[in-house]
């Protein structure tokens, strides 16, 4: 049977005719779509980047000047690294040095892990993988401020015009427990800030287990995964990291217990923390990545 004359392929010509033109009109938005973020700058890819120390992770210092590893640091199996989704990580245990008259040392364990390029990573957070081995949450979760010392914090110098009043710098330790001795280091913007997620959990005839996280991204921080989705896509970004710093205890019998442990194991540790992930600052102002240089992490 053959078309007849109102037809073209066996469609109906008015039918074809707005099939054609809907086909056009799609492939010219989506040039002008192109083309209108090219022009504007925006990148929806984001490059992977990492810091010029060549830092990673396991590199921060086992001890500092009030506190020090207990045991060995603890790492997964490869069918398990797959599931977190970075092998640039570490997971370990402080106690501190000096503990107060009469009272045992506090203990405290630290997770920390750094990922960077893609923005639609999910991150891994105890309200889900601890249920999902099996703890139960107890008291529910809050976010409660991590009240940190900001002895040793000084406005960062000629900071970009957009961080003035937010930039401080820290001093690391000028002694041997420092990846560089004292060298100051740019702190995440608005340190003062800094809060944390904290759930309470739970097993039959088990202490309560603490566990609070945060994250600092793109020089930031963030309380929440959604947070740090938000910051993550930023459209004039070339480049995206987040670091979850994670705590948990089962010593502390408070969220606000656990963010002042963890304080008093940041002040000591965050600027060496900071070491391992990028400069924000010197991404900002197009120091970091060098041209042609690598930005691999080292292995």
């Amino acid at each position: 049977m053959t078309a007849g004359r109102g037809s073209i392929g066996g469609l109906p010509r008015g039918v074809f005719v707005a099939a054609v033109v809907g086909i056009v009109l799609l492939l010219c938005s989506g040039a002008v779509l192109g083309l209108s973020i090219r022009a504007l700058g925006l990148h929806l890819q984001k490059k992977p980047i990492y810091p010029r120390t060549g830092l990673v992770m396991r590199d921060l210092p086992v001890e500092t000047e009030r506190w020090r590893r207990v045991g060995a640091d603890r790492f997964e199996p490869s069918e398990i690294e797959v599931t977190l989704g970075t092998t640039n990580y570490v997971t370990r245990t402080y106690e501190e040095k000096f503990p107060a008259p009469g009272q045992l040392p506090r203990q405290i364990d630290l997770h920390v892990a750094y990922y960077t390029g893609s923005i639609d990573t999910v991150p891994h957070i105890p309200e889900r993988c601890f249920v999902g081995g099996g703890l139960q949450i107890g008291s529910g979760t809050r976010v409660v401020p991590v009240p940190l010392n900001s002895e040793r914090w000084l406005p960062m110098r000629d900071a970009p015009e957009q961080w003035e009043g937010r930039a401080y710098t820290v001093s690391l330790s000028r002694g041997s427990f420092s990846n560089r001795p004292g060298q100051r280091v740019l702190l995440p913007l608005d340190p003062h800030q800094v809060q944390m997620r904290v759930t309470e959990f739970s097993l039959p005839g088990q202490p309560s287990l603490f566990a609070g996280y945060f994250f600092i991204v793109n020089g930031e921080h963030r309380s929440s995964a959604e947070g740090v989705r938000l910051l993550a896509f930023d459209l004039k970004a070339d480049y995206a990291y987040y670091l979850k710093v994670q705590f948990n205890s089962f010593r502390v019998k408070s969220a606000e217990e656990l963010a002042q442990v963890a304080a008093d194991l940041l002040d000591d540790l965050l600027g060496e923390l900071m070491l391992c992930v990028p400069d924000w600052s010197e991404v900002v102002t197009g120091q970091w990545p060098e041209e042609g240089g690598s930005t691999t992490p080292r292995g």
